[in-house]
């Protein structure tokens, strides 16, 4: 088996397991991003479009955990 890299644009992952005649490959990380992103979305632009430096959701929870803190009985 060959190295299947993502074919997102800036993305760096490898051994992907999604693949489409259309589109190529894509990883698990940019396949739920495109996911959220919802059926309307333009996925040859999604392709085009860099992936974000951050891919860390535990610190993304953090920060924004600071920003925006549960209020009480909430969570």
């Amino acid at each position: 088996m060959g190295v299947l890299p993502c074919n997102r644009e800036g993305c760096e992952n490898i051994m992907c397991a999604r693949y489409s005649h259309d589109f190529g490959y894509l990883c698990w990380e940019c396949f739920n991003e495109l996911v959220g992103l919802g059926v309307k979305t333009d996925i040859a632009a999604f392709l085009r479009e860099k992936v974000a430096i951050d891919r860390n959701p535990d610190a993304s929870r953090a920060y924004f955990d600071e920003i925006f803190p549960p209020q009480h009985g909430s969570e």
